[in-house]
């Protein structure tokens, strides 16, 4: 008789959509260290689509943190403890999850040591933002105390009707060299400001397309962007794409502006080329771009002000934002001859 699987292992990260992106590293490392064992994976509802199809993923569990979240979050419970999960590994440092992980009846339940609920986990690891310390290294650590290994690349799979959605939207506009910008960002302060972007945009070479993405909420934002900047061959996809047909669109550009946020993750995931622009926050925390070709533009000069939190902040906490208005546009410029020389 063939050897029964071994039992599944639970990951849970119900944060924003780029923590979900760096967390399928750890897809990635279980499917090469355990191939055999079965990987579910719980998210926030609106962040399932990342997972659709993904060939390392039994089932994604979702939890509607907008709707009956308490309610939600017990019924969770009783299907985590229903299943018969081997290993529960939260990536948050919440009390939700951390319930989920510490109550889930689990032999190996795991997380970071600043979960409220650590004292109920058979192993803790600490979560420090250490420099040159990538967010993929300290998550998995959770599964490897001990790894020192290179840092594993999220991945994502877009289907073939992602694919087919980022491919129409390329012949729809001629089928041309394209660049796609990402300008928003949940975060002002890591947001490149509006007029920022409108100086890159007439300064960027005429033959390129220029594709505008987000999602619905930056919709406004993007046709903005379209109305002051009066240049041909910019197209709004904002609200238009999924996260995975945008990440397939971003795989074939010659170059993806953004900024330090989702579309920056979503192009390390695919290995997309990406020119991220930090303004408040520093690569030094661990959470920038695993692409093969990835360039940071920030402040040439430093700030005593900079970094002023480690997710940013709704306004410049001193006012002048200076950390985004002194970047030049030739610095971002500088990128995309860089990237075409190669």
């Amino acid at each position: 008789m063939p050897a029964a699987a071994p039992p599944a292992v639970l990951l849970i990260q119900t944060a924003f959509i780029g923590d979900v992106i760096l967390a399928t590293a750890l897809l990635e490392y279980l499917h090469r260290t355990e191939p055999a064992t079965p990987v579910d994976f719980l998210v926030r509802k609106g962040n399932e689509g990342l997972l659709r199809g993904h060939p390392h993923v039994r089932q994604v569990l979702v939890w509607d943190k907008k709707h009956d979240k308490y309610r939600g979050l017990l019924g969770l419970l009783k299907q985590i403890r229903r299943t018969g999960y081997g290993r529960v590994v939260t990536l948050q440092r919440f009390a939700s999850t951390g319930l989920l992980t510490a109550f889930s009846g689990a032999p190996e339940r795991v997380g970071f040591d600043k979960n409220p609920f650590a004292r109920f986990f058979t192993r803790t690891a600490p979560h420090i933002i250490e420099d040159g310390v990538h967010e993929v290294t300290r998550n998995l650590r959770l599964l490897a105390p001990a790894y020192t290994g290179p840092v594993v690349p999220p991945r994502l799979y877009p289907s073939v009707a992602d694919e087919q959605a980022a491919a129409d939207v390329v012949a729809a506009a001629g089928g041309g060299p394209y660049i796609c910008i990402a300008p928003t960002s949940v975060w002002f302060t890591k947001q490149f400001p509006e007029a920022q972007w409108v100086r890159l945009l007439a300064a960027l070479p005429p033959e390129y397309t220029v594709f505008l993405l987000g999602g619905p909420p930056d919709t406004e934002a993007c046709q903005r962007l379209l109305a002051q900047s009066g240049r041909s061959g910019l197209v709004n996809l904002s609200g238009r794409l999924s996260l995975l047909a945008s990440a397939a669109l971003m795989r074939g550009a010659v170059l993806n502006y953004v900024n330090d946020s989702a579309p920056m993750h979503l192009c390390s995931a695919v290995g997309a080329p990406v020119c991220a622009v930090y303004c408040s926050t520093v690569p030094a925390f661990g959470f920038g771009p695993l692409s093969p070709f990835s360039r940071i533009v920030e402040i040439e000069q430093p700030l005593p002000c900079r970094p002023c939190g480690l997710h940013g902040h709704a306004a410049c906490p001193l006012g002048h934002f200076r950390c985004a208005h002194d970047i030049r546009t030739e610095q971002l410029l500088a990128v995309l001859s860089e990237v075409v020389r190669l």
